[in-house]
């Protein structure tokens, strides 16, 4: 019996179907990219069942505000309510749950309660781009002078402002990002008076029409200013211990002696050798960081009064917009997932041992 079902075994084996099946199976990208999406599934479930968790749901909240600021009867208020929301918190969750992977699948986010009509995917659209602005330079800018400085700092270890610039920098990556943005805007914008406060707050100026004009840039650059400077203080530092430690130990490599030995300039053994080899790990660094765009803006956003994504993820959060939340969520972990995704494949590229170490 046994020697009569090992024949077809076998024979799948040898088989070109199971031996492309194996070769597709154990390839690096391709189980990194199924280790992702099955990620993305396994958080969203979560997701879903948490916000459901937090006490209250959108209907009481609703209900609350009636009451406390129209001064409405718990039952017209219950009424209102009931003919505003379009979702039935009364039916089984594991029946929601259905329902609301069912719209995933035709890439349907849902529909705001808080702004009956809106759709989900509308209002990210709409204040997705004004984070991606402030972060995205704010890291840029502070990448570029991190690995600048961090260089800088390893080539002159012996001059006095090195530890001063090396304990400025192991302070400020020690601070988080929310009470940098708190000091800033109490002594430049209250104490001081230096920054007039009042008047950047949200993304752009209504008076002013949309387009690549100077104004309607300055403008921009105006609102997003101290954002801008909140991020690149909470990252710079570690951008400069980061290139610094890097660059040291590039500096030790025997290539480096090597390319002296051959006469070239120093010159060209910094940017040739030493600065691409030790710009590597904080590449793909980077990479990972560019995924929580959007995560690390609710509480800056909000301190500012910064109309981006994470000040209407906070307002969410606050009148329980169920659709709303796991929207954002969901676009936070998809950025966070494929921004590893990215590092993991960079990494592969500059150095095929991984790929051949993951059975490749």
């Amino acid at each position: 019996m046994s020697s009569t079902t090992a024949v077809p075994t076998t024979a799948l084996k040898r088989s070109p179907v199971w031996h492309w099946i194996r070769r597709v199976t154990s390839n690096f990208l391709v189980r990194r990219l199924a280790k992702a999406l099955f990620t993305i599934w396994f958080v969203t479930s979560l997701i879903f069942f948490l916000v459901r968790l937090m006490p209250s749901n959108p209907v009481e909240v609703y209900i609350n505000e009636l009451i406390m600021y129209y001064s409405l009867t718990y039952a017209e208020a219950r009424d209102q309510a009931a003919s505003l929301f379009a979702i039935d918190l009364d039916a089984p969750l594991y029946q929601q749950y259905f329902e609301y992977m069912g719209q995933l699948l035709h890439g349907n986010l849902g529909t705001s309660l808080r702004s009956p009509g809106t759709p989900v995917m509308e209002i990210i659209v709409t204040f997705l781009p004004w984070t991606i602005f402030s972060v995205g330079i704010g890291l840029l800018v502070s990448f570029t002078l991190g690995v600048g400085l961090g260089m800088l700092m390893a080539y002159k270890r012996e001059v006095f402002w090195e530890p001063i610039l090396s304990g400025i920098a192991s302070v400020l990556s020690s601070i988080p990002s929310y009470i940098i943005g708190i000091v800033l805007l109490v002594y430049l914008g209250v104490y001081w008076g230096l920054v007039p406060i009042h008047q950047m707050r949200g993304s752009r100026s209504p008076g002013i029409p949309p387009g690549f004009t100077p104004a309607f840039i300055a403008d921009i650059f105006f609102h997003a200013a101290m954002p801008i400077a909140t991020y690149v203080l909470a990252t710079i530092g570690t951008w400069i211990l980061s290139m610094k430690s890097s660059t040291m130990s590039t500096l030790g490599e025997d290539y480096i002696t090597v390319a002296r030995a051959r006469g070239l300039s120093e010159a060209r053994i910094t940017t040739a050798y030493v600065g691409r080899n030790a710009m590597l790990p904080l590449v793909t660094e980077l990479a990972i960081n560019l995924g929580f765009v959007v995560g690390g803006s609710i509480l800056i956003e909000n301190i500012f009064v910064y109309q981006g994504i994470g000040f209407r993820l906070l307002q969410a959060l606050n009148t329980r917009d169920y659709p709303l939340m796991q929207g954002i969520f969901l676009m936070i972990t998809v950025s966070v997932i494929f921004s590893n995704l990215l590092a993991d494949f960079i990494y592969s590229w500059l150095d095929p041992r991984i790929r051949i170490g993951g059975g490749e």
